[in-house]
């Protein structure tokens, strides 16, 4: 019986280069985390299925790997990192609020595979649970303004308030019916991905198409928040106010790059206010960072008035924004060759003697020719190639070999000379 070695649809084996870039993210994370003293936590891989219908409505199960365990209990893998921190803020009465949380780890979505995003891929997330005032959703912007700086990704971040499309619907164009409303929001919502005559067309059937004329002029709307002073339509609407006084935050912590964009919405049940999408502007993969405030959710989970806004990045997105801008630089490489059996003892002493002072070392286990052991630290990109000889190995001398130049180095300061060779 032949085994069919293929992995499902959207699956992939995560190998050396990536891993390696994955955990360069997560390490500028965690320095990023730290700097703005965020608590690292694990939520759970699992969650019952209630927990994620809460979020976003049964509909989710569709986009989630989930099934019936052995005890006959709904679960499934975790959609995102935000509902097991919300779950987990809810569930604890006992923490001192506010509270800053942060996690990085990979999460499952049985959605269509796309460029940058598989059904498991790796997210980072940081929220602040237990504050209405504007400097928390401030703070979340500034963490995402330092993290993507720290990365060397050029960006943009587009904010918006969905009170500001909710009052123009109700003032401009009578539209208060939560149904219809929605569905005006969804519409819009598409715009990044549709053009404006192709939103009006799909939704002919549901909502006048005057009406979404209006709304999409409407929404055409981003710059500064100067600009948006100048801007009639919502001079005085509640909801300017919020975005104004977040604004004058971001320019207290000198966040740069922020402007005001009506078309962000990110979600219609989800978030409960100001919003906001970070992108890369020359790139294709879209928004690397999408965030926001989602008051409901703790609401849903029994926690009324906890308060919640938050910031998540998918990693392999980010990866795939900035393959070709940044070098992630991997650790210089010695290789350790050596000519007989004698000599393989010595040169397993060096090994261990660099991998001690914190060297990246190897050598060849299967003792072949020095000159197949010079192709394979070619093979390898090794920066130097250290050779043993016993006769020199004796004196208390090795060769350091550095592209075409040789250098005859002691055993002693080995480590000293290796670094002012590299």
């Amino acid at each position: 019986m032949v085994v069919n070695l293929d992995l499902p649809r959207g699956m992939r084996d995560l190998q050396y280069e990536e891993l390696r870039n994955i955990s360069f993210i997560k390490e500028k994370f965690k320095e990023t985390v730290e700097i703005f003293d965020f608590n690292q936590i694990e939520p759970s891989t699992l969650e019952l299925q209630s927990t994620l219908e809460a979020k976003s409505g049964p509909s989710i199960i569709e986009e989630t790997y989930s099934f019936t365990d052995k005890g006959g209990r709904n679960i499934a893998l975790r959609f995102d990192l935000t509902i097991g921190l919300s779950r987990f803020v809810s569930m604890r009465r006992d923490l001192k609020l506010p509270v800053k949380l942060s996690s990085f780890g990979g999460v499952w979505r049985y959605d269509e595979p796309q460029l940058g995003r598989y059904r498991y891929f790796h997210q980072w997330d940081i929220e602040i649970f237990g504050s209405a005032e504007v400097d928390a959703d401030a703070e979340v912007i500034e963490f995402v303004s330092f993290f993507l700086r720290k990365l060397g990704i050029n960006f943009i971040i587009a904010i918006n308030h969905r009170s500001i499309l909710e009052e123009y619907l109700a003032k401009f164009l009578g539209i208060t019916d939560k149904i219809v409303l929605s569905e005006m929001l969804r519409a819009i919502d598409k715009l990044s991905k549709k053009s404006s005559n192709q939103i009006i067309n799909e939704y002919n059937q549901k909502l006048d198409s005057n009406n979404l004329q209006n709304f999409i002029q409407f929404v055409s709307f981003d710059g500064s928040p100067e600009k948006l002073l100048d801007y009639d339509k919502v001079k005085d609407f509640q909801s300017l106010d919020t975005i104004l006084n977040l604004f004058d935050s971001l320019k207290s912590r000198t966040v740069k790059n922020a402007i005001v964009d009506f078309r962000i919405v990110r979600g219609l049940d989800y978030y409960s206010g100001l919003v906001f999408e970070a992108k890369e502007p020359t790139s294709q993969i879209g928004s690397l960072v999408g965030g926001g405030r989602y008051d409901k959710l703790t609401e849903a989970f029994g926690r009324k008035e906890l308060y919640a806004t938050g910031a998540a990045g998918g990693v392999e997105r980010i990866l795939a924004a900035i393959k070709d801008k940044v070098k992630i630089a991997k650790k210089p490489l010695i290789y350790v060759a050596y000519g007989s059996r004698q000599e393989k003892t010595h040169a397993l002493e060096i090994v261990s003697i660099l991998r001690d002072l914190d060297y990246s070392v190897d050598y060849d286990i299967n003792g072949r020719s020095i000159a197949k052991q010079f192709h394979e630290a070619s093979l390898k990109n090794a920066f130097a190639i250290i050779i043993i000889n016993r006769d020199e190995f004796k004196k208390g001398f090795v060769t350091i070999k550095t592209g075409n130049k040789e250098q005859r180095q002691s055993i002693n300061d080995i480590g000293k000379n290796l670094i002012q060779i590299n």
